[in-house]
């Protein structure tokens, strides 16, 4: 598992996490803001299992 995401992309990704996740514990957006987990996770690892198929790589080489 090497990782695919760079930096920019997984700040974005952690930041739009937390806000789904935020918007669904309030009940503003409802259940579906949960999907926020997805992208918090995969910005704190690093590591994209869709970029992986579609040959994504956002680090610097």
């Amino acid at each position: 598992m090497k990782a695919n995401e760079g930096t920019m992309d997984r700040g974005l990704r952690v930041v739009a996490g937390l806000a789904l996740i935020a918007l669904a514990a309030t009940g503003t957006v409802g259940a579906w803001g949960w999907i926020g987990v997805v992208p918090l996770l995969t910005g704190v690892v690093g590591w994209c299992p869709l970029y992986t198929v579609l040959g994504i790589n956002t680090c610097r080489r």
